[in-house]
């Protein structure tokens, strides 16, 4: 390290503390309204910037601030507990029946929508079968054709196995409508 950079680091150093050592004070003030009713900020003739809760000598470089109070809040209480003697309401179950007021569906309605739950399901199918299948017969087997892009050896399999990848999702997703087709049957 050079002896300009190792000056200017240690300089960097010692600013830093400086600086901090300046600021305990303001850390460590007192809170009342006095301490806060006299915070000066100076500027000193080599740019400098001072702050102080003491009235500056000379005053042509410094200003008075004019600083908000604090507002101090209690921590929150702990909520009042219920009274003892109150009644507990039940736990919910899995098995307890639907509210009277619930709205319900009509047969005629629901049997139109599973109809219909239904047809978008095997469209779904259909579409994802041949999508296996284009992928399948493009894959052959993990020796697809290679491109003319593909002179290095790893671009070629780093496409074999992203047609691999896409051929198992496409499959999880085949397996995954065919699920839903069972439950409505």
């Amino acid at each position: 390290m050079n002896k300009h950079r190792f000056l200017s680091v240690e300089l960097g150093r010692t600013l830093l503390v400086c600086g901090v050592l300046a600021l305990v004070p303001l850390v460590f003030a007192p809170t009342g309204a006095n301490a806060q009713d006299n915070m000066f900020k100076c500027t000193m003739t080599d740019g400098r910037v001072e702050y102080t809760n003491r009235p500056p000598a000379d005053e042509r470089n410094c200003s008075r601030l004019n600083i908000e109070p604090s507002v101090v809040l209690p921590a929150p209480t702990a909520l009042p507990r219920p009274p003892a003697a109150a009644p507990a309401r039940p736990a919910p179950s899995a098995s307890s029946p639907t509210p009277a007021a619930f709205p319900r569906v009509d047969a005629p309605t629901q049997r139109a929508r599973d109809t219909d739950r239904k047809r978008i399901l095997e469209e779904e199918l259909r579409a994802q079968e041949a999508r296996y299948a284009e992928l399948a017969k493009a894959y052959s087997n993990g020796q697809p054709e290679r491109q003319g892009d593909e002179r290095n050896y790893q671009r070629y399999t780093d496409r074999v196995q992203r047609m691999k990848d896409d051929l198992d999702r496409v499959q999880g997703d085949i397996n995954s409508v065919k699920s839903e087709l069972g439950k409505l049957q």
